[in-house]
Parts: C-alpha cells; structure tokens; sequence
C-alpha cells in the first residue's frame, strides 16, 4: 500500500523532493527535480549556499543560471538549513561529500550526519537515495540501521536505494538531465519506487541492479578504470622520456586502431573528488576480505608521483637554459583539475606549486577560472596574463589546458615552456617547447 501511494505520487508528480547537499551534484539534481515539474527543497549546512539558491543565483558551472532563476521564481525550488522540513517531503536525495581522512581512510561522516538528521523526520512512505560515492556496504550496513531506529522498516514502511551520481564537470554534452543512472535498492520494492522517480525525471536510461551494494561496486569501478588507465598513461609518459620517445605521437598512433584501444593522457597528476579518492575507497574495503589491490594501489602510486616529475623535469629545463630552480620565476597556467571549470579539489597543479615553492622558486599563476585560493595555509590570487608577465618568467609552467587560452600568444611571448597537458602541439615546431 505504501510502495502504491509513492508510486501514485511519483506518477502524478505531486510528491515533494529533497535533495541533502547542494554542491555540484546536489545543486544540478536539485534543479532538474524542479524542471521536472516537482516541488523540491534543497538541504544544505552552509547559509551562503542557502541564500545564493533562494535568491536564483547559481555557483555550479554545469548548471544553466536561468534554469536556476526560473525554477526559484516559479516556487518548484527553495533551499534552507532547517531539517525539520524533511516532514513535507515525500522523496530524499544525499548528495554529501565523501573525502578521505589523513590516513587516507574512508570518511563517511556526512553521510553518517545527514542520515541522522532525515532520520529525525522520517514518514512512513518516503523514499531515500544515497548518491554519494561510497564503499560496497554503506547503504546497506551504515544507512540502513540508522533509518530503522526510526521504528520504521526498509522496504516495509520506507525505502532505501543507492544510485552513484554520475557528475563530470564542464562536460558539454553529458549532464545530470541525460546521464544514465544506474540505481540499487534495498528490496525489489525499493529498487522500483527509486527507478520510476528518475525515470520521470531524467533523460538517460536507468539501469536497475540487484543491490545498492552492485551500484556502489560499480561507480568505484567507473572511476578506477580511468585511475588505472591514467596510471599507464602516465607511466609510459616518465618511460618514453628516458628513451627520446614522445608519448604523445605514441598515443596518436595507437588511437589510429579501430578497436581494442582507448586513449588515456598522461599530465602532471589526477585531480577532482572522485578518480584520485574512490579507488581508496576500494582498497580499504578490500582488507576486509583479506585481499591486497596491487594494481589499483600501484596506479595510485604512479600518479601521485607526477607532480614530482613535473618539478625533476621543470629543473632540468632551467638547468638547460643556465637557471637554477631556487629564485627561479615559475608561471603556471591553470591550477583546476581539468579544463574549462573552477574546480580545484585535489588539483595536482596545487602540489606542483607548492613542491616548486619548497625548493626556492618564485611562483605565480594564472588562470580565468580561479581567482583565488588557498593552499597548506598560503593564499594565492590569480595574475594577469600579460607579455610583460610571460617575459619576466624564466618558465611558463602549463598544467591546466583551458580552451580560454591564447596558446600563440603565450608562446611568442614566454622564454621556456613546459607544457604537461600537450596543449601546444600546434606550435610544437617552434624551439621554447617542452612537452611532457
């Protein structure tokens, strides 16, 4: 009777969604629950975020800032930090961070808090998704139990479902809207219950699994394939440098076949929140089972160690032009972790920066996206990307290919540059070029 008065609601798009987290996956969920038709409230700890939404005003890249605007006049989407309007809503979504602590552990604490808080304001009939990236067992040994204090059973009286969001930031043709979703539940029940409300949301077909636990397995798979393949990228980047090879012609010419390959770039580390974290996720569950992942583990290693590479091979290139690195100016250009975005969670440009720093050179970067930012207690301000700066720089350090750059400019005008990200492959000919 309860699964029938959700899936009624869900039908006739009269229930009330939340959404717990509006950050780059909350905030896009959030809006195409309200595009879709549904009255959505928007969850979140911090006031500034609270009262950007409330007034229509967008802070994430991959949302259309009129889309947000017209959803918050309309009345489809308001956000606030009060938790006891959980009562109205009929359908929740988490959508908190997942980082790792200092021992490079799991910490799942936000999702611990944010259960605890809906779980305060439980009704019979809801449905509750968690969308955080997370270890296989979460949904099922930490959220679970935390809603059934409530008195409630999974299943019975609530539902419960885990389905990976799938973000990829400045991605110009994949989206929350038409992204498939892969989703999980608790109970055929819940799995059914989770499935219609994205199917009347979303574009992109959903995939329905066994268990939460199979989704989580496979959003940590999705993000360790690309870890691992990055890793060899990479490793073939450090092996064809000490044999004269260039990695990216290597690359080109692998791509020319048809079938059996796809091309992974090396550069100068893996940043964002989930490739450079979730296969840590993996790790740490796997010795639970007393297994060892030597091949995720050592793609870790090898990745990590390329913002060390960077600074060996920055060096070398100044060391070739008569400079040592102490005192040396180091411009880097871009310092988010991929192009086109603000994004700098985990930026290997940042430990590039600070490694350079250590050892006596003086930096400053440039980048459109980023104005600011602060880094190991030190605060940097973007600067101005000028030919008086580019000359007054011993080497122009690239580490982040944004389209916005004008790479002839950059070029005619720096001494030396070092580009990880093969950005200048169109000017390569030209003699103040390295490459990775």
């Amino acid at each position: 009777m309860k699964k029938q008065s959700i899936l009624t609601k869900i039908k006739e798009k009269t229930a009330h969604l939340g959404v717990i987290g509006l950050g780059y996956v909350g905030l896009p969920l959030a809006v195409e629950k309200a595009k879709a038709g549904y009255t959505t409230i928007g969850f979140d700890v911090q006031d500034q975020k609270v009262d950007m939404v409330n007034r229509g005003e967008n802070y994430i890249g991959d949302i259309v800032p009129d889309e947000l605007r017209q959803v918050v006049k309309a009345g489809k989407l308001k956000a606030t930090r009060d938790f006891s309007f959980i009562r109205e809503v009929d359908c929740v979504a988490i959508c908190v961070p997942t980082p790792l602590d200092i021992y490079q552990q799991p910490d799942i604490s936000y999702v611990v808090q944010s259960t605890a808080a809906l779980a305060e304001y439980l009704h019979p009939g809801m449905l509750i998704v968690l969308e955080s990236t997370t270890y296989p067992g979460t949904t099922e040994e930490v959220v679970k139990p935390l809603l059934e204090e409530s008195g409630l059973i999974v299943g019975e009286d609530i539902f419960l479902a885990f389905s990976p969001e799938r973000v990829d930031p400045g991605n110009q043709f994949y989206n929350t809207k038409n992204t498939p979703k892969v989703v999980g539940g608790i109970t055929p029940a819940c799995t059914e219950v989770a499935a219609a409300l994205y199917e009347s949301i979303l574009e992109g077909k959903v995939h329905r699994v066994s268990s939460p636990a199979v989704a989580e397995m496979e959003k940590i798979l999705e993000n360790t394939y690309r870890n691992i393949n990055i890793g060899l990228a990479n490793e073939m980047a450090i092996l064809c440098h000490k044999m004269g090879i260039d990695v990216w012609e290597v690359i080109d010419a692998a791509r020319s076949k048809p079938y059996g390959f796809q091309a992974f770039y090396p550069g100068p580390g893996v940043g964002g929140h989930c490739i450079p974290i979730d296969p840590f996720y993996l790790t740490w569950k796997a010795r639970e089972y007393g297994y060892h992942t030597r091949l995720i583990e050592t793609a870790g290693e090898i990745n990590n160690y390329m913002p060390e590479f960077v600074l060996e091979r920055s060096m070398k290139l100044l060391n070739r032009s008569g400079k040592a690195l102490k005192n040396a100016r180091i411009l880097v250009l871009g310092v988010a972790y991929k192009q086109d975005i603000d994004d700098c969670r985990q930026s290997p440009a940042l430990d590039v920066i600070a490694l350079l720093e250590r050892y006596g050179a003086n930096v400053v970067y440039h980048d459109p996206y980023v104005a600011s930012f602060t880094y190991k207690g030190k605060d940097y301000q973007s600067t101005e990307l000028t030919a008086k700066n580019l000359q007054a720089a011993d080497l122009v350090l690239l580490t982040t290919m944004h389209t916005g750059f004008d790479y002839d400019f950059i070029q005619s005008h720096a001494a030396l540059i070092f580009d990880t990200k093969n950005a200048f492959k169109a000017v390569m000919e030209r003699d103040n070029i390295e490459r990775l």
